[in-house]
């Protein structure tokens, strides 16, 4: 079922792209913290890939960022440099398997809030250049709340919320829901339950959140998908290869492929994509 879809899509996307139409934006959170966010952001990126797109993952969690480490490469250059030196951002682009490419996030402060304007100007400027190459810009940003992090949240086409049918995951994730909805976020949310113990569980922790989101800030969620509960994934990390490579039979693998052929599916071109992606972050830069 899923090879057939992705088969699909393949033909798809030889038959339709259109490079001029700019990158699709995706932000991937958490409200908190260990529910399996950056590993999610990685496999389904790379399940993009293996479809023919072009995707770039940004590790935006600077500081504590570990997309190189899950990869098991070593990232010389990274986020925390360009901030620093203003390097090309072609110079930290580095490859991964699937032909996947990403950019890791090192482990200096994020710096977003301090720099001028013209270092927001070059800043962009670069992003824009490295993003027209792409079908897909994926942003793994931190766990959690903080100003920086929400410029990228409200503009971005759409937002991924990770959690987990832990009652500290779920409450985490519908208040960073309702904090991006409260600060004027206009993205779609789409919500991913990870480490279910079955598929009814994972449907239910959505039917909460929905219900949550509705009554009390009048948001309509989407459920991007539900991973169950797979020792696999965790042998993976300690391995450092992405549970999608190393067994792509596994549950947790075929979700995530399943997740990825949905949303490739759903996702049709808009020709000022782009633009509208880079003047939003651009004004909420400056407004600051």
């Amino acid at each position: 079922m899923v090879s057939d879809q992705a088969e699909r899509l393949r033909y798809e996307l030889g038959r339709r792209r259109q490079p001029a139409a700019g990158p699709r934006t995706i932000a991937v959170t958490s409200g908190k913290g260990g529910v399996g966010k950056s590993n999610l952001s990685l496999n389904f990126s790379l399940s993009l890939s293996k479809l023919g797109f072009r995707v770039l993952l940004l590790d935006m969690d600077i500081g504590m960022g570990n997309i190189d480490i899950l990869l098991g490469q070593s990232s010389p250059l990274t986020l925390s440099d360009w901030f620093s030196a203003r390097l090309p951002l072609s110079e930290l682009v580095k490859s991964g398997p699937e032909h996947l490419s990403y950019i890791a996030g090192g482990t200096g402060a994020a710096q977003w809030l301090s720099v001028d304007r013209s270092a927001i100007d070059y800043l962009l400027a670069e992003l824009q250049t490295v993003a027209s190459r792409y079908d897909y810009l994926i942003f793994d940003m931190g766990a959690g709340a903080s100003e920086e992090r929400l410029y990228f949240l409200k503009s971005v086409d759409d937002v991924f919320i990770v959690t987990t049918p832990e009652p500290t995951a779920m409450t985490d994730a519908y208040a960073m829901m309702k904090y991006m909805h409260t600060a004027g976020s206009e993205a779609p949310f789409s919500v991913i339950v990870n480490r279910a113990g079955s598929e009814r569980e994972g449907y239910g922790v959505f039917s909460r959140l929905q219900h949550a989101a509705s009554r009390f800030f009048h948001k309509d969620i989407a459920l991007l998908g539900v991973v169950p509960e797979d020792r696999m994934v965790a042998r993976c990390v300690v391995r450092q290869t992405p549970f999608v490579l190393f067994d792509p039979a596994a549950k947790a693998s075929r979700a995530v492929r399943q997740m990825a052929c949905r949303y490739a599916a759903g996702g049709e071109k808009e020709p000022e994509r782009a633009p509208r992606f880079f003047a939003k972050l651009r004004q909420l830069l400056l407004e600051r």
